[in-house]
This record gives structure tokens, sequence and C-alpha cells, in this order.
């Protein structure tokens, strides 16, 4: 008779295969290091999501980003396989990040973890090249069930997500285009600094080009939008999900 060996699964076991870390003989560990790069610019939240990742077996998080511009950095510098990421965040969202994340370095995988679940948000992170939209809040298994989805080359949509993604495709005839698509990435990059209040200076500074690049760019957003004023800029970044003004309300506190 075979002798009985106890085995203790922390987090979950997802469609007969072990994802999480198990305690006990019969452990199976993911075939390799899944190296994970998070970003988030709520201290609190890269604490509690280092905490729970560092429970599932084979992953490590190798660095963390506080803003949009310092994730496409380390993403360049280190090469993770997998980056986990909010949409708001300061001087570039999680969107416009992907986007450049995916373009500099296709193998890896980019994961949103957002509150955000509205379809206009979805369609342009999965038009970004994402490989996953998971939302804050998911219970710890599936953000593992994420994060193995990932490693092997998958994609992985919450249900709520999927199901809103479905929705969409269903409706009769094509959505059209939001304006944010008539403008180039940069040009987005740069009306969500104009709508954090940032100078044309700061702008300059922080992209590392000219204040006259900067004013080029601005006049040629204003005449896609047919918007004139900063205040008109601010808004529309508003209402299309470039800034939140809650998050961005925060930061500007000091608030987590």
């Amino acid at each position: 008779m075979r002798p009985h060996h106890s085995c203790q699964v922390l987090i979950a076991v997802h469609n007969g295969i072990n994802i999480c870390r198990i305690r006990g003989p019969h452990a199976i560990p993911m075939p390799k290091t899944t190296r994970i790069l998070l970003a988030d610019d709520h201290a609190m939240i890269l604490a509690a999501l280092r905490m729970m990742i560092q429970r599932i077996e084979g992953v490590e998080v190798v660095a963390e980003a506080h803003n949009g511009r310092d994730a496409v950095a380390r993403a360049r510098e280190l090469r993770p396989d997998l980056v986990i990421m909010d949409i708001s965040m300061s001087e570039l969202n999680g969107i416009e990040a992907a986007a450049l994340i995916k373009a500099e370095s296709p193998e890896t995988r980019v994961l949103i973890l957002s509150s955000h679940a509205s379809e206009d948000y979805v369609r342009r992170a999965i038009r970004a090249g994402v490989d996953g939209y998971l939302l804050k809040g998911s219970p710890p298994e599936e953000l593992a069930i994420a994060i193995r989805a990932a490693a092997e080359g998958n994609s992985y949509l919450s249900p709520s997500i999927s199901r809103l993604v479905m929705a969409g495709m269903a409706r009769a005839g094509v959505a059209s285009e939001s304006q944010l698509d008539a403008l180039t990435g940069r040009q987005r990059e740069i009306l969500q600094m104009i709508a954090e209040g940032k100078s044309t200076k700061e702008i300059a500074f922080g992209l590392e080009v000219s204040v006259k690049t900067v004013e080029t760019h601005r006049a040629a957003i204003m005449d896609r939008l047919d918007i004139h004023d900063v205040a008109g800029l601010v808004v529309f970044a508003v209402r299309n999900g470039l800034i939140d003004m809650d998050d961005d309300a925060r930061r500007r506190s000091g608030g987590a």
C-alpha cells in the first residue's frame, strides 16, 4: 500500500493543473521562472500585489515602476517575461505604456490590472497589444491563473471582461473610432501630460524634446480634436480615459 503524503495547496488548482505554490512531495513547479515587472503609482497596491505574487510558484518580481514612463524604461532595461500594469498612472497611462513596451519587446507579455471595466478601456488595451486584462479586486487565484496563462504564451481576460468584449462584438454594425484614434501615440502622451497640468517646459524635459516640438504637437492636437483651449483638452482627456480625476487628485495631495 502506498504511503500517504500530505500536500497543501495555498492558492488554487485550475483545471487540474497546479498553478500556485504547493507544499509536499507532489509539488510541481512551473518549468521556468517567470520574471515580472510591476507598475502602479499606488505604493500600497504594489506592496499587496508583490505579496500575492510571491506566493505563486515559479515567479519572481524583478522590479517595480511607479508611472508609465518608468515602466517603459524598466522594461527596456530588464526585458521581463511579464509586465503587470495599472492603466491610470501619471506621465504615461498604462495603455500607451503597453503599446511602447510591445513595440520595443514583442516577446514581453503585458497584463493590465485595472479597476476600469468599461468597453472603451478594454478595446484600447487590446488594440495596444496587451496579453490580458484583469480587474482589481479579483481573487488571488485568478491572478495566478492569468500569470500562468501569460507564462505559457496565452492570453487571459477576466470573465466579466470577456462578457463585455463578446457583447461589443455581438452588437450590430461597426463601432465608430474614438477621437483618440485620430492622434498619434506621441500626441496622446502629450495630451495626457497637458491634462495633468504640466507646463510646456516640463513636458519637453520629460520627453527629451524641444519646447518648440511640444508646441507643434499641442497645436496639432487642438486642430485634430477641434478643441482650442487647455480646459477643453483636460475635459476631453478625462472623458476619454487618458487620466482619472480621482487618481490625479490623490497624487496631487500626496495620498496613496
